[in-house]
């Protein structure tokens, strides 16, 4: 950095700050940089920027699967982040693991450019269209991904090609990958609307949906009541229905503060009824009746009760309607999720029926409950949960999957101020399977230098104290191994066939599939069965 910018002001990156109008487009970008492309996020609205017609081009540390997709695009992608790179940018476009100091940034702000978050992006691509979001601590991709296969399956007109803005990839039929972002030619558009930063409360959406409101990233709120405050400013943005499940405390908290006009167009979805859930304040509840059978025929059954007021509004007549639905994926958290995509895509148009069917072929997204292959009788399987709800839904899935199984986890930490608020809860999500090895933890945006206290022992330390079926609560079940590859081989070497294997977290932690994979099949070919 030169004299002069240490002597400047401090360049502030405030992801709040809203950068352009309500009826802007996309074509007033200009030529557009992206800082840190490669990202799942940023790669996508790179790609529906260019699909778009904007002139594109970016930036990242490092070359990876994204960078070589848009370089096939026709999309510029420099390795390595230097103030040359945004020289003749109109808008420069960061995230918020970008830094102010990023030497990218520097430049843009010395030279007069336009420095927006990728928020402003997305809220610019929803304008003039009708935009679904899906915000929540998780689910998120699991739900806009469904919502978007729907969308293409079972949408007819306008709905038939929808745009998309997921923060991963959806798995197809024959092991094949689509992407997580297009700009289709239909008037719908699905988001994945992080809250991480809060910067999900620049969109205005025509449906919201919130999977969930457990109280995350407090890094960033400061505590719950803050983080709760956030999701009712963005349900309030929604100029049509709310769609928010009821079996979760931090959503029902989020209902209970909307505004009155706001709360009478939510619709509730929950396993619950109304009196377990409290008063609903003028929302329409829709039941989800869960089915316990999926070990045998391998799919999530159950069936969604919509009351006739709903099924008017959404013309598909005045009586009530149980409508049955298979899933190909897992867990009553997936049902959930599948009935949020399926009331959302209800309310956009799509028949009841067309809606279940359509959900019926969806596969998953990657990395959630994502087979990566079975070797000498051991199934491993790779799935992104880093919160401990989340691992403790993952959990409640693979038992349900693999009844008669040995469930082993390698788990590896994301953040570490995530990891020394939930330490405990970690733990408890954890002792839901039989063996667990912890790695070191995946620092993201974090240093480690500012958290010396905490380790992947954090973890461990806390669990000694978690009751654990086979362990009678001494903490024998989990140890802490920081190298990864270390751990991967390891557990590798404990498996039996009919054991069950899952790779769990945000981090780099899905490349040890393959480590796992690969440790099985030399130890079949050494004669070790």
């Amino acid at each position: 950095m030169s004299e002069a910018q240490t002597n400047a002001t401090p360049i502030v990156l405030d992801p709040m700050r809203v950068a352009f109008a309500p009826d802007a487009t996309v074509l007033q970008l200009g030529r557009t940089h992206f800082i840190g492309i490669g990202g799942a996020g940023m790669s996508v609205l790179a790609e529906m920027l260019h699909e778009r017609g904007v002139d594109v081009d970016g930036s990242d540390r490092e070359e990876g699967s994204k960078t070589e997709r848009l370089r096939s695009l026709g999309i510029t992608v420099e390795i390595g982040q230097q103030a040359d790179n945004v020289r003749g940018a109109d808008t420069v476009v960061y995230s918020s693991a970008i830094k102010p100091d990023n030497p990218e940034i520097v430049a843009a702000h010395e030279r007069g450019i336009r420095i927006v978050h990728r928020s402003d992006i997305l809220a610019l691509l929803m304008n003039g269209r009708r935009a679904v979001t899906v915000a929540g601590a998780h689910g998120k991709t699991t739900t806009s991904s469904l919502l978007s296969h729907i969308l293409v399956h079972a949408g007819t007109g306008k709905l038939a090609d929808p745009s998309y803005a997921i923060g991963g990839t959806i798995q197809a039929p024959g092991g094949a990958v689509l992407d997580g972002g297009h700009a289709g030619r239909g008037d719908v558009l699905v988001a994945e609307a992080d809250e991480s930063d809060g910067s999900f409360c620049k969109y205005r959406p025509s449906i919201a949906v919130i999977t969930n409101a457990l109280a995350d990233h407090l890094d960033h709120y400061g505590d719950e009541a803050h983080y709760c405050a956030a999701f009712v400013d963005h349900a309030g943005h929604a100029s049509g229905h709310v769609v928010m499940t009821g079996d979760d405390e931090g959503a029902v908290a989020v209902l209970r503060d909307l505004d009155p006009s706001v709360a009478r167009r939510t619709i509730v979805y929950a396993t619950k009824d109304a009196d377990q859930i409290g008063d609903l304040r003028g929302a329409t509840l829709v039941r989800i009746d869960a089915e316990h059978e999926s070990a045998d025929s391998g799919r999530e059954t159950f069936t969604v009760h919509v009351p006739a007021s709903l099924a008017s509004v959404c013309g598909c007549g005045d009586a009530d309607l149980a409508l049955p639905v298979s899933l190909a994926i897992p867990g009553m958290h997936n049902a959930r999720n599948a009935t949020a995509a399926i009331l959302a895509a209800m309310l956009l148009g799509v028949t009841p029926e067309a809606a279940a069917q359509a959900a019926s072929t969806f596969l998953g997204a990657s990395r959630r409950f994502q087979v990566r292959g079975e070797e000498n009788g051991v199934t491993v399987v790779d799935d992104y949960a880093h919160h401990p709800t989340e691992i403790s839904a993952l959990l409640d899935a693979a038992r349900r999957r693999y009844p008669r199984s040995v469930i082993r986890v390698l788990f590896q930490p994301h953040l570490f101020s995530r990891t020394r608020m939930f330490a405990h809860e970690f733990a408890e999500a954890l002792s839901k399977a039989d063996d667990v090895i912890v790695t070191g933890i995946f620092p993201a945006r974090e240093l480690q230098r500012d958290f010396p206290d905490v380790s992947a022992m954090t973890i461990v330390d806390a669990a000694q104290d978690v009751p654990h079926a086979s362990a009678q609560g001494d903490g024998t079940w989990i140890s802490a191994v920081d190298d990864m590859q270390v751990a991967a081989q390891m557990l590798a070497m404990r498996c039996r066939p009919t054991d069950v294997v899952f790779t769990v977290g945000a981090g780099d932690i899905t490349a040890m599939g393959a480590v796992i994979l690969h440790a099985l099949g030399a130890r079949h070919n050494l004669g070790d069965r």
